[in-house]
Formats: C-alpha cells, sequence, structure tokens
C-alpha cells in the first residue's frame, strides 16, 4: 500500500491515493469513503467487492488501509459524514416548497399499491440509514 499525494501511481500497483476526492483507490474513482458506509453497515467484502466491481486485490488494500489508518480514515470519514448532511439540510430547505407540494399529491389512478410499499420502503431506508449515522463509528 502505497500512499501518493499528488495522485499518480508509479507502477500497476493497487494503492491508495489522495485525490481532489479524498482518500481513493488508485486506477478507479471510489473512495475509502465509498467503502466505508457498507463496512460501517457490515455488509461483507465480497459483496462491497462486487457493488464496486473492484478486484481482489483492490479490496483487500482499501481494507487493510482503513483497517491500518483506523484514525485518520475515521475522522476523514466523519467529515465527510458531515458535509453530505449538511448539503442534505441545504437542499432540502432551498426545495421545501416544492417537496412539500409533490408530496401532497395523490398517487396516479392505478398506482396507489406502489406508491404505499414505495413509503413502507422509504421509512425502512430512512431508518437503516438514522441507525448507520448514530453507529457509524463501529465497523468491521
Amino acid at each position: 500500500m502505497i500512499l501518493e499525494s499528488n495522485g499518480s501511481q508509479s507502477d500497476d500497483r493497487v494503492s491508495i491515493v489522495r485525490t481532489e476526492r479524498g482518500l481513493t483507490i488508485s486506477g478507479t474513482r471510489i473512495t475509502l469513503y465509498d467503502i466505508m458506509d457498507y463496512a460501517i453497515a457490515q455488509y461483507p467484502p465480497q459483496f462491497i467487492q462486487g457493488l464496486f466491481n473492484l478486484t481482489d486485490e483492490q479490496i483487500t488494500v482499501a481494507l487493510a488501509y482503513i483497517q491500518t489508518n483506523r484514525a485518520e480514515v475515521e475522522a476523514e470519514y466523519q467529515t465527510v459524514v458531515k458535509a453530505c448532511a449538511e448539503l442534505q439540510a441545504y437542499y432540502e430547505e432551498r426545495n421545501r416548497d416544492l417537496i412539500d407540494r409533490l408530496a401532497k399529491k395523490p398517487p396516479k389512478p392505478g398506482m396507489e399499491a406502489a406508491w404505499q410499499k414505495l413509503q413502507a420502503q422509504k421509512a425502512k431506508h430512512q431508518a437503516q440509514r438514522n441507525s448507520r449515522l448514530r453507529s457509524s463509528s463501529y465497523f468491521f
């Protein structure tokens, strides 16, 4: 595992590089923060690997880097999570009127069952997200 600050790679080995996006798996646009979302939620490495279409070496290097540099990576991850939450709050506030108008619209005729199913999935997803954010300092 080589961390190169300029994001360039000297050979074909997989490494973790710091880019403008943050800590990134070399040769990809996948950040360690992307990986951490799933690691914190306790998804198995094989699932994460398949989700991001990573090689065995890429997922191994990413998880090893996270484990070895846990304090640094977690601190950066918390900063990223906070920034994302702030952006989400900003855009929700900015679009509150539109969101309220759309939420009040009844489902199209014949779509009532699908609408109820969607609302149940949204509630489940939000509960899982809230739970994950509360326990984000515990992974692996």
